[in-house]
């Protein structure tokens, strides 16, 4: 009796269990409508989303033409994914989070490899350090000469170890994404009461935004005063 009872006890626990846990669940795959934070951010159903193996312009950096014409190209991009594929119904597979809490994933649109296009058509580049999906892809991409490859910049990710205060405020980056000791993400911009002594630190994942639109598309909210 005592055998009996204790196989079905066991019986209940390996069932409960699977309620919990569920055998088909795969930990942060997301399907949905998406927003478009930044060329290589998105968000879905509040899941904010890096995508995997590219990396794209800051929304602060600039570029050089051939010309020798210096333009906004971290924006430029940022306004043309945006505007490509806000709205969209994409589905992401996870691969991995990074340091900032984000769900690292590739996202497929209507079947498509979304980070793919982007590298394809000069709007990101092969993220090699994490990935050599795309390498070949911005190869071709450099010969053909399309989008970012048709100017001169330093790689995204140089530029955000290099950039100092002073080359954000003169891009006009100037406010101030702060995260406070709750965890809250809250911005400042000029001339609030709290601005001046705010002190920025990007190793707790704190930024500079260039707009309050920016700031707010990317999670921050403004400061109350």
């Amino acid at each position: 009796m005592h055998a009996r009872r204790m196989r079905s006890y066991l019986t209940v626990l390996m069932i409960a269990a699977l309620v919990v846990v569920g055998p088909s669940q795969t930990l942060g795959d997301v399907k949905g409508e998406m927003r478009v934070i930044d060329a290589d951010t998105i968000e879905i159903d509040g899941v904010r989303i890096r995508l995997f193996g590219i990396d794209a312009p800051e929304q602060g950096q600039t570029c050089t033409s051939q010309a020798g014409k210096i333009w906004n190209c971290g924006a430029w991009v940022s306004s043309v994914v945006r505007e490509r594929y806000e709205g969209a119904h994409a589905r992401c597979e996870q691969k991995d989070t990074d340091r900032y809490g984000r769900l690292v994933a590739t996202c497929f649109v209507a079947g498509t490899d979304m980070a793919e296009v982007l590298v394809t058509e000069g709007l990101a580049f092969a993220y090699r350090k994490y990935s050599m999906d795309y390498d070949f892809t911005e190869k071709g991409a450099a010969i053909r000469g399309v989008g970012l490859h048709s100017s001169d910049l330093q790689s995204p990710a140089a530029f955000r170890r290099s950039a100092t205060v002073s080359d954000l405020v003169a891009a006009g980056c100037r406010i101030k994404g702060n995260i406070s000791a709750k965890g809250t993400r809250i911005f400042h911009s000029p001339g609030q009461r709290d601005y001046d002594k705010t002190r920025i630190s990007a190793t707790k994942g704190e930024r500079w935004f260039c707009t309050a639109a920016e700031a707010e598309a990317a999670g921050w909210r403004p400061a109350r005063r």
